[in-house]
Order: structure tokens, then sequence, then C-alpha cells
């Protein structure tokens, strides 16, 4: 991957591409979600030393993904956020806190 640069994945094949970066040394820096039309971007950063690479999945609302905190265990904050606020379905986070990990009057108040 170039520096910079964001290639857009399958959901089905993020785990895969987010095992080769590992793989390759690259460390966690962000996974962050937005809305973007009928669908939402989830975009995963990574970082080695001065280069930093994304990738990118694009799902519907009710698409479950898989974690991705068995191989970079930060990402269950990430990941508990983005189900807390946007209502994605995350399986398997490495802990989970089942839609409680923000105390918000509305729930998954960016799902909409």
């Amino acid at each position: 991957m170039i520096d910079g640069e964001i290639m857009q994945v399958e959901p089905e094949n993020l785990v895969t591409e987010v095992l080769m970066l590992k793989h390759r040394d690259y460390r966690i820096i962000q996974i962050c979600a937005a809305k973007a039309g009928d669908r939402i971007e989830i975009t995963y950063s990574f970082g080695k030393e001065y280069k930093m690479v994304g990738l990118r999945i694009s799902i519907l609302p009710d698409t479950e993904i898989v974690s991705i905190s068995d191989i970079y265990a930060p990402a269950f904050l990430y990941e508990n956020e983005i189900h807390d606020l946007f209502g994605i379905n995350i399986k398997m986070i490495s802990l989970d806190y089942h839609g409680n990990l923000y105390h918000i009057k509305k729930e998954a108040p960016f799902k909409e």
C-alpha cells in the first residue's frame, strides 16, 4: 500500500487484510464510522514508523461485521462506540459492553 492510501475492502475480507497489516508490523491508529448516504463507511487507520494506511468498508446499517479486537486489543473501544452510536452489530468483540459504553438518551443516534 502507498502512504496515505485508503483501500476499499469487502467486509468479509476485512480480517484477512488486517492480519496482513499486523504481520507487517503496522499498529492500529483509529477506527472511524461515518454516514455515507444509505450506507455506513468504517475506516480503519494503521501506522508504521511515519507511514499511514487505511482500510475502508462500506456497509448497510443492518450488516453484521466481525471484530478485529482479537488482532488489535484496543479496537474494542472503537467497536463498542460504533455499535452504540451507529447501531452496527459487531460480533466477537473481546470486551463487549452490549450497548452500554455510552449512556445516551437515544439509541444509536447516528443510525438514521
